[in-house]
């Protein structure tokens, strides 16, 4: 999937869903969500546990149909493609839209330099060894933790604390030049000082891209977004500019939820 490269323009629409209903089987897990995403911008996905947050993120890079029995319906858009169109590559979807999830996932097997390049190895045109060591570097700056590992690029990921491992799957998403980064809960099982490296860096990626973050974590979200959606029983209740929603939530629910009544 070819999109246009664009500058970042604040406020433009990036990523927007139409529609979205997602199965898992006769079951639905969300249903008819429409949601923009805009340039450098941070949209939080908040909710109670089982409310579709993560499922609705797996539909955003076409990874929830990698489970057996799921179907998805209505249309996700990448500057104005829809990426389920027909003939569409999910694998060049996940170049442009990368994901990062709960628990670091780096690869046991391959050293730190080989974790960040693995994404390059799906190019269409590889990057010879001294452009993909550019981009690895690149990445790890990005990602604030090339001063940390620059040393030691060749030993293994494992070695890595478990927030530098988070990091370091950030880096990976990042090597790939994505124009949206997805988030989910990526702090939830790192400690209060690896967290905070991690809202740090979505802060400083948001300058240049487009992010969205699922959290249960209510102070996350208004700390870290731009515009918060809470989710329900896989409905989309509510979205708004995250001060707006936190203090003056137009929706019923959505005050019962912040204000810790239910979830």
């Amino acid at each position: 999937m070819e999109t246009e490269r664009r500058a970042p323009e604040r406020g433009r629409k990036r990523l927007r869903t139409d529609a979205l209903t997602a199965c898992f089987g006769s079951t639905i897990a969300v249903k008819d969500a429409s949601l923009d995403f805009r340039d450098r911008e941070v949209t939080a996905i908040i909710g109670p546990s089982g409310c579709g947050k993560s499922t609705f993120l797996r539909c955003l890079n076409r990874l929830h149909e990698t489970i057996p029995l799921t179907r998805v319906d209505g249309h996700v858009l990448l500057d104005g493609r829809d990426i389920y169109a027909r003939g569409v590559n999910p694998v060049e979807v996940r170049k442009h839209i990368g994901m990062v999830f709960q628990k670091p996932t780096p690869f046991p097997t391959m050293s730190i330099r080989e974790n960040v390049a693995a994404g390059l190895k799906v190019a269409s045109v590889r990057p010879n060894r001294r452009a993909t060591d550019e981009i690895v570097e690149r990445a790890l700056v990005r990602s604030a933790l090339w001063d940390e590992v620059k040393d030691r690029l060749s030993a293994s990921a494992m070695a890595l604390s478990g927030g530098q491992q988070q990091r370091l799957c950030i880096a990976r998403a990042l090597a790939t030049d994505p124009e949206v980064l997805l988030l989910d809960e990526p702090t939830a099982s790192l400690d209060p000082i690896s967290s905070q490296k991690v809202e740090e860096l979505v802060y400083e990626l948001r300058k240049d891209m487009t992010i969205a973050i699922v959290t249960h974590n209510m102070q996350q979200a208004a700390r870290v977004s731009d515009v918060t959606a809470f989710f329900l029983l896989g409905e989309l209740v509510e979205v708004a500019p995250t001060t707006s929603l936190f203090t003056t939530p137009k929706d019923a629910r959505t005050e019962a939820y912040i204000t810790g009544r239910f979830g």
